[in-house]
Order: C-alpha cells, then sequence, then structure tokens
C-alpha cells in the first residue's frame, strides 16, 4: 500500500481537477476547461485500465469477487462509460454527475483498500483524506469570500453611481462588469471544491469508524451553505438574475458561510 500511496493520490487528485473543470465548462459553456478536463479524465482511465489489466494478470480473473475489488470496477466501467458519452455525445450536465459518482466510488475504494492494509501506508492515506477534506473545504471558503467581496465592491460602486458621488474612486473598485464575472468564476470554482471536500469527509468518517451525524451542525450547516451556492449558480445561469440582485444574495450566502464556520464549529460534536 505504501507503493501505491502515491499513485492512488496522483489518481484523485487529477480525476479532483477533471471534475472542476467539466463542472466550469458546464457553468460557463467553456470549451477549453471541457478539453483540459477530458484529457485529465483520460489519464485517470489509462491508470485504472493499467491497474485493472495487472488484476487481471496476477489473479488470472476479473477482480469482482469481492466488495472493495468490485468498487474499482464499478468506478472504472462507468469512468469508461462517461468518456464514450464525452466523445458521442454532448451532455455535459450528465457527464458531470456520472464522473462525480465515480470518484466517490473510486474514493471508497481507495480508503476500503487502505484500512484493509493494515499497512503505514494506509493509515497515512485515511489521514490524509481527512487533511484534504479540511483543506478543499477551507480553500472553497476562500473563493466564496472573494466571491463576497466582489460583490460587496459591486453594491458599493452601484450605490455611487447612482448617487453621483465619490466618482473619483470608481476605478479603484472595478467595473460592474468585471466584479459580476470574478463573482461569478469564484463560486463556480468553490462549489466543486466544497462538494468534493465534502465527499472526502463522509467516506473518511466512514472508513474511519468515527461517530459520524448526518445531523451535526457543522455537517449540515457545510450542505447548507453548498446547496445556497449551488441555488446562486441555479438563479445566475438558469434564471438570468444579475446585478445588483444577485450581488446581495451573494452577500447573504456569505453570512451563512461565517455561521457555519464560526458557530456550528463550535457546536458540533463530530468535528470537535
Amino acid at each position: 500500500m505504501f507503493e501505491l500511496k502515491w499513485v492512488y493520490e496522483f489518481i484523485l487528485i487529477i480525476y479532483g481537477l477533471s471534475l472542476i473543470g467539466y463542472f466550469i465548462d458546464f457553468i460557463q459553456n467553456n470549451r477549453k476547461a471541457n478539453k483540459t478536463a477530458f484529457w485529465l479524465l483520460c489519464m485517470v482511465w489509462v491508470i485504472q485500465t493499467l491497474f485493472l489489466l495487472f488484476e487481471v494478470i496476477s489473479d488470472h480473473n476479473l477482480p469482482i469477487f469481492t466488495f472493495t475489488d468490485s468498487l474499482f470496477f464499478y468506478s472504472w466501467v462507468l469512468l469508461t462509460l462517461s468518456l464514450i458519452v464525452n466523445a458521442l455525445f454532448a451532455i455535459h450536465f450528465i457527464l458531470f454527475f456520472i464522473n462525480l459518482f465515480s470518484f466517490f466510488i473510486l474514493l471508497l475504494y481507495i480508503s476500503t483498500k487502505a484500512q484493509e492494509s493494515f499497512t503505514t501506508g494506509g493509515v497515512r492515506i485515511v489521514n490524509e483524506m481527512l487533511a484534504a477534506h479540511i483543506s478543499l473545504a477551507i480553500l472553497s471558503y476562500g473563493f466564496f469570500t472573494l466571491s463576497f467581496f466582489c460583490s460587496l465592491m459591486y453594491i458599493v460602486q452601484y450605490r455611487i453611481l447612482k448617487e453621483k458621488k465619490g466618482l473619483k474612486w470608481i476605478w479603484r473598485l472595478g467595473d460592474l462588469k468585471m466584479l459580476d464575472r470574478y463573482a461569478l468564476l469564484a463560486i463556480t470554482i468553490g462549489v466543486p471544491l466544497l462538494l468534493i471536500a465534502i465527499i472526502l469527509g463522509v467516506v473518511w468518517a466512514y472508513v474511519s469508524n468515527s461517530e459520524f451525524y448526518w445531523f451535526d451542525l457543522k455537517t449540515a450547516g457545510s450542505i447548507l451553505v453548498l446547496l445556497v451556492y449551488i441555488v446562486y449558480l441555479l438563479l445566475r445561469v438558469g434564471r438570468g438574475y444579475n446585478g445588483k440582485r444577485i450581488a446581495i444574495y451573494n452577500s447573504a450566502a456569505f453570512l451563512m458561510l461565517l455561521v457555519n464556520f464560526f458557530l456550528f464549529s463550535l457546536l458540533s460534536n463530530f468535528h470537535f
């Protein structure tokens, strides 16, 4: 397991970057992000296929007769299907969720394999999964904070323009369209990061035999924060909301983030 630890971590990192790329493409119709995500996904498929071939050659059979091995094969099947769908059809919405679920299955396989090995490398993978969960969650909060300040500057500049006061400071605040675009971009990156962080946290709790509660305040708060920002994207992209209305919503969403980070963390029985 120790020899494979870095390979597993490399796969998860590449897979995670691919998911972020597909999500950006889905929200902004960014063909460059889609192409990058596709080739990253191909890298993961090649590595998984090599693993699968090695298991078939060494065991003279498909690795499907144990729960752990079947997880890996299931993940490989989903990944293969997603590449076929990506090549033949333009269904990016379905493609993102197929790969997200495949990522979850692969993560569950790696963590379960690590737990079963009882080696130093296996224990380290489980511990590093917790570190990745915390790091990605905080990183997503960083992007949400950046988006909040873009929206805050948007509201301030909008008020200045409306009242025609302090016009000499406008150039320091930035263009309204630019602030609106950057706020959207930051949330577009932050949402998949937080989603992956939550998945990592759930899988870690499962494999580490921790006393996990779905109704723990911090857990529920993180899911609520994710849903609040998903609603932002639905309003912004799906309903066409922009300008002051969506900036005010973004500011309110940030207040929910602060409540979750500071208050719910203190009241949580599972996280502390």
